[in-house]
């Protein structure tokens, strides 16, 4: 899938790119308007409807961290953004069995990279737009519990925090501005 039509179906992006709903000019693909304002385009011969979402979850993470810090940074940050904006959480699920699993994210969760700086000029934009938002800094990786992982982050000034870690929810356009400068993570 090319990185155009992954942002059209809601699955990837790229920062500073709007992205089209996928609907006009492209062969097979008719378009409808959903409920919520979520777009749904359906592709010829293909099993379930494409949703395009008119918010994006998305998570800006260092480039100089080892593999397992991004994977835990990423896990914790999107568990603020499910707390706090609910509408971005969907059904529980439950298997052919009827056993039952936990709710999930309702759309995808798009994962970029990033420069220190990039990073933090996109923190100072997401903080100017009011986006909901989670953090996390470089201290809290020689934290052991939430205490002291609040602790950490209440010690030092918005200005001086050593993130490596953002994630956001918002509509679509805040979001690629947001993280303007940052690239699909590999």
């Amino acid at each position: 899938m090319s990185t155009e039509n992954a942002e059209n179906a809601g699955t990837a992006g790229t920062a500073g790119t709007a992205g089209t709903a996928g609907t006009a000019g492209t062969p097979g693909v008719t378009g409808t308007a959903g409920a919520a304002g979520i777009a749904e385009a359906s592709v010829s011969g293909a099993a379930a409807p494409v949703t395009r979402f008119d918010t994006k979850i998305a998570v800006l993470l260092r480039d100089d961290l080892e593999t397992w810090q991004r994977l835990n940074v990423t896990a914790f940050l999107v568990s603020g953004l499910g707390t706090q904006v609910p509408e971005v959480v969907g059904e529980p699920y439950a298997d052919a069995d009827g056993v039952a699993y936990l709710p999930m994210f309702r759309q995808p969760v798009l994962i970029f990279e990033g420069t220190k700086e990039i990073l933090k000029a996109a923190h100072t934009r997401a903080l100017s737009r009011a986006l909901p938002r989670a953090l996390f800094t470089r201290d809290l990786f020689a934290t052991g519990n939430d205490h002291d992982n609040r602790a950490a982050v209440r010690a030092v000034p918005t200005t001086d925090l050593d993130l490596v870690g953002l994630a956001v929810h918002g509509p679509r356009n805040a979001v690629d501005k947001t993280f303007k400068g940052a690239r699909m993570h590999p």
